[in-house]
Parts: structure tokens; C-alpha cells; sequence
């Protein structure tokens, strides 16, 4: 009994005196040649590289990557956050389409409402359009007269011509971004409707 508990603690002493095993690595030179060995030479250390067990089964593996490797993976992952970010949007409309509307009717309607609005405006801005080009063209005449009769051009009138032409100008810059936003308007109801039919099946 007394040499078995012995021979035990003896076990356990080798066992507790041994060394830690050291780690063991793989990694490729610029040529090409694997090589094994408890440390990687400081010229590898931006290599790709493996660690193993005791077996030689590999437990870690690093892959250290070049520049344009890095930045093709840190596009990748901007690309896949704004992928995701698209598809929560996507599903947040949805649902708010579907709890917005009980049937195609609605949607008609409501695209009616708003393109009632705009329309006015389009409406107004051609108004105004149309006397700002009747009110240059009448200063136009009076200048282009006084140039037949040799006469000079008075300084007031020279004002009125270009105040008109300006006014002129903003009012075609209203009425295209007033036209822009009804087609973007249209678009968007019908993308809404198409879009609420597939979901709902009506």
C-alpha cells in the first residue's frame, strides 16, 4: 500500500516537473517552402501563419492581409452594414404600408391629395411664368425701338430687362422642380401600390 501511494506521487511529480510544451508553428516563405518551428523568423511575422497541437492539427490559424486584401474586405463589410441597413428600411416600409392602408383605393386617394397640391403649384408658377415672359418681352420692344431711333437705352430700363430675365429664369427653375417632384410623387404611389399588392395579394 505504502509503495503504491509512492509510486503515485512520484507520477504526479514528473508530472507537475515536466515543461510546458512549447508552440509549434507553420509558415511559408517568399519561395514558397513550408517551414515548422517553435518561433517564426521576424521577416515572416506580417505572414499568414499557423499554430498546432501536438498532433499537428491545426488550432489557430492567422491570415495577415496585404493593403488592397484590407481595403477590399473593409468595402465588403461597409457594403454588407448598408445591404442590411437597406433591408431594415425595406421591411419598415412594409409594414407601415400595410397597417397604412385597407385597399388599393386608399393608396388612389391619397396619391389624389397630394398631387392636388402640387399641381396648384404647378399651376401658379406657370402664371406667374407667363406674365414674367409677356412683361420681358414688352421691355425687350421699348429697347429694341429706342436702338432703331439711335437712341441710347435709359439705365432704368436696362434695370427692368434684367430683373425681368432674372425673374424669368427663377420662375423656370420653380416650375421644373415643381414637375420633378409630381413625377417623383406618382413614382412613388405607384411603386407603393405595386408594392402593396404583392404583399397583400389584393
Amino acid at each position: 500500500m505504502i509503495k503504491l501511494k509512492l509510486l503515485v506521487a512520484l507520477a504526479i511529480g514528473i508530472t507537475f516537473s515536466l515543461p510546458v510544451a512549447a508552440k509549434m508553428y507553420k509558415w511559408v516563405d517568399d519561395k514558397g517552402t513550408t517551414h515548422y518551428g517553435e518561433t517564426i523568423p521576424p521577416e515572416y511575422a506580417n505572414k499568414d501563419r499557423a499554430e498546432l497541437d501536438k498532433g499537428g492539427r491545426v488550432v489557430e490559424k492567422k491570415e495577415v492581409l496585404t493593403p488592397e486584401e484590407r481595403r477590399a474586405k473593409e468595402q465588403a463589410e461597409v457594403k454588407k452594414r448598408a445591404d442590411e441597413e437597406a433591408a431594415l428600411e425595406s421591411r419598415r416600409r412594409d409594414k407601415s404600408l400595410v397597417n397604412t392602408y385597407s385597399n388599393e383605393k386608399e393608396i388612389d386617394l391619397a396619391r389624389s391629395r397630394n398631387l392636388q397640391q402640387i399641381d396648384a403649384r404647378v399651376n401658379s408658377v406657370s402664371s406667374q411664368l407667363k406674365t414674367a415672359n409677356g412683361n420681358l418681352s414688352a421691355f425687350q420692344k421699348e429697347a429694341d425701338a429706342l436702338t432703331k431711333a439711335g437712341k441710347p437705352i435709359p439705365a432704368t430700363l436696362k434695370d427692368d430687362l434684367k430683373e425681368s430675365q432674372a425673374r424669368l429664369d427663377k420662375l423656370k427653375q420653380d416650375l421644373e422642380k415643381a414637375t420633378a417632384e409630381k413625377a417623383a410623387i406618382e413614382a412613388r404611389y405607384d411603386a407603393d401600390k405595386a408594392r402593396y399588392k404583392e404583399l397583400t395579394g389584393k
